[in-house]
């Protein structure tokens, strides 16, 4: 059996956790996106105001906050390879630490983008921005412009280490499904 592993994509509000949590109600296995559990230990001891931006931005150290989220990504990929099943998606890979590190200009080293080129996934679906379901939650902070950046930087990210996203169209999650299933 020929496994494939594939990244599911995109800026905030694009629909990406109805897609997954969907997936995994049809019996895919899915790795989940990790940043959510890493905020919550960021925002633990702040206040508001020192709250406004992306956890990426307002860690007491960004680039271990980055480090820690790129290989927490990278070793879901490596758990990924003891599995036989026909399909595995991941929410978010390691791509995305990338996209929002350029998003932000913030300068790494080639430990970040050795990893990424050593993660090949077999395919990568990117939701684009979609203004009707756009909403800010806790642990959401970009406003509609920002999400338009960051899907920009996402497909740059993932076309720069040799994968092609392919846009999955706004519409119904079953919908969204069966496009990115037929590509596949």
């Amino acid at each position: 059996m020929n496994t494939k592993r594939i990244v599911i994509t995109g800026g905030p509000a694009t629909g990406k956790t109805s897609l997954i949590d969907a997936l995994v109600a049809m019996g895919y296995e899915c790795y989940p996106e990790i940043i959510r559990e890493f905020t919550a230990e960021e925002v633990e001891n702040k206040s508001e105001e020192d709250i406004q931006s992306n956890p990426i931005v307002f860690a007491d150290d960004s680039l271990l906050f980055n480090k820690k989220l790129l290989h927490g990504r990278q070793q879901q990929f490596e758990a990924s390879l003891a599995s036989n099943g026909n399909y595995i998606f991941f929410d978010r890979g390691v791509g995305d630490v990338l996209a929002y590190m350029d998003f932000f200009d913030q300068e790494y080293s080639t430990h970040f983008t050795d990893i990424c080129k050593e993660v090949a996934y077999d395919a990568v679906f990117i939701l684009p921005p979609w203004k009707e379901i756009f909403g800010v939650d806790e642990g959401r902070f970009e406003d509609f412009e920002e999400a338009i950046k960051l899907y920009d930087h996402l497909r740059e990210s993932y076309s720069h280490f040799g994968h092609d996203p392919i846009t999955v169209p706004k519409d119904t999650v079953p919908n969204r499904i069966e496009f990115i299933l037929s590509q596949l």
